[in-house]
């Protein structure tokens, strides 16, 4: 069966809650400055959407960090591919990411950059899939809780697929 994409959150609400977020932080952050870090790759696109709607001073880095693969379940093992440019001592930290599911690689994320000496660290996600949690995590900032399907789109990908999809959605067709 060849491979499809339902909608699963449209566009407008994907718009809308991102824009909701960047009102809350922005609230939250009031009198600072928020240094985003992006978990490459899925979470640039939802970073950048963010950023343009958060209102005090920001400053961005990028991190790639994995524990998938091609595949479409986690491998468990978790690995950095591109560390961060800067020091985050003494700076107000959020991680954005795309999607938490198991929470193994944001786990083993926080754990790496508490070491690092930031003022304060949050975690901000597009999507989160809490009944997939084997590693606690506490999680500031939810865009919307989505049940267990392969999603795809807004930065989310199937084999380096579907990235650039203006809307959340759910690969069908695939094992």
């Amino acid at each position: 069966m060849a491979e499809t994409v339902r909608v699963l959150v449209e566009e407008e609400e994907v718009d809308k809650r991102i824009r909701d977020l960047g009102e809350q932080i922005s609230k939250d952050y009031e009198g600072k400055e928020v240094h985003l870090i992006c978990v490459l790759k899925g979470g640039v696109f939802f970073m950048c959407e963010l950023a343009k709607r958060i209102t005090v001073p920001v400053s961005m880095d990028f991190m790639s960090v994995s524990s998938y693969g091609d595949g479409t379940a986690s491998s468990g093992v978790v690995k950095i591919a591109k560390d961060l440019d800067e020091t985050l001592e003494g700076k107000d930290v959020l991680i954005v990411e795309d999607i938490i599911d198991s929470g193994r690689t944001l786990s083993y994320l926080i754990e790496i950059l508490k070491k690092r000496g930031p003022k304060s660290l949050r975690l901000c996600t597009l999507l989160d899939k809490p009944e997939r949690r084997v590693k606690d995590v506490k999680v500031d900032y939810v865009g919307f809780n989505i049940p267990d399907e392969f999603v795809v789109g807004y930065g989310l990908d199937y084999a380096q697929k579907y990235r650039n999809l203006p809307y959340i959605g759910v690969v069908e067709g695939v094992e």
